[in-house]
């Protein structure tokens, strides 16, 4: 999907078209953006293999991340971008400061990551391949999927590995392993302490070869709650001159089509 003149836009518009749906659909009191930054994070820090099995993004796709800040502009809702940290820390920071001042909090995310921030007054929509209708993931929903508690997923990636981030797994333990594990131990912490009670001998043995990478792969998998979030709001709503800018911003860029869903939205943000 192009402009006239070229120019592509394909992530640019199905992003508006999920956020238009979710803002007429849910609602919010209020929203907000979480963006990862272009420098190394701790992670990366902390281990060079981190996602480093990612290639360059493609030209399109990152010409259209250069148009990305004017559109979150227009749409005035607050934007938070800190050095060191993933969108995800910043994510789980904020829903859980939120939270904890008696807020309900929805993560809107195509991460599972995020799943282990599910808590009280805070889950999440997941927001799978397209075409997919979106799931909500409260405590019981991760509990169903997982057999585990929210807070243990970390735990579970540090067995099990995860492929799209580059975090290894203990050779010989696969997800319903590492699940088996986490619930009889509780925590890899747990786990570790106890690995002469863990049977077979084999797995054991593996678990102990594995043990500073058990560890070292379970804090890059947890993610952040105390990121330094920058003072200012932390959400807003969609203001009537918001959609004024984006209709503008939607003309430029030939999103016709999206024009009258933003006069759909017009009575609630006056």
């Amino acid at each position: 999907m192009n402009t006239a003149t070229g120019q592509p836009t394909s992530a640019l518009y199905g992003f508006c078209v999920m956020l238009l749906k979710l803002l007429r659909e849910e609602q919010p009191l209020g929203f907000a953006f979480a963006l990862d930054g272009p420098d190394p994070t701790f992670r990366h820090e902390q281990s060079p293999e981190y996602k480093a099995q990612r290639g360059p993004l493609a030209d399109p796709l990152r010409e259209q991340l250069r148009v990305l800040p004017r559109l979150l502009e227009a749409f005035g809702a607050p934007r938070f971008c800190v050095p060191g940290f993933e969108a995800d820390d910043v994510l789980a920071t904020l829903a859980v400061e939120l939270a904890a001042a008696g807020q309900p909090v929805r993560i809107v995310t195509g991460d599972r990551d995020l799943f282990q921030i599910v808590r009280e007054r805070i889950d999440v929509m997941f927001v799978g391949a397209r075409g997919r209708k979106p799931v909500i993931y409260d405590r019981a929903a991760v509990e169903r999927r997982y057999g585990l508690r929210p807070e243990q997923l970390p735990s579970r990636t540090a067995l099990a590995g995860d492929v799209a981030d580059n975090l290894p797994k203990v050779p010989g333990i696969g997800e319903r392993g590492a699940e088996a594990l986490v619930r009889s131990f509780g925590d890899v912490k747990s786990l570790l302490s106890q690995l002469p009670t863990v049977t077979p001998t084999r797995l054991r043995d593996a678990l102990e070869r594995a043990a500073d990478q058990i560890r070292t792969t379970e804090q890059l998998a947890r993610l952040r709650l105390d990121v330094p979030l920058p003072d200012g709001p932390r959400h807003a709503q969609l203001a009537s001159d918001s959609l004024a800018r984006l209709r503008t911003l939607f003309l430029e860029l030939e999103f016709k089509s999206l024009v009258p869903r933003l006069e759909g939205l017009a009575s609630a943000a006056t």
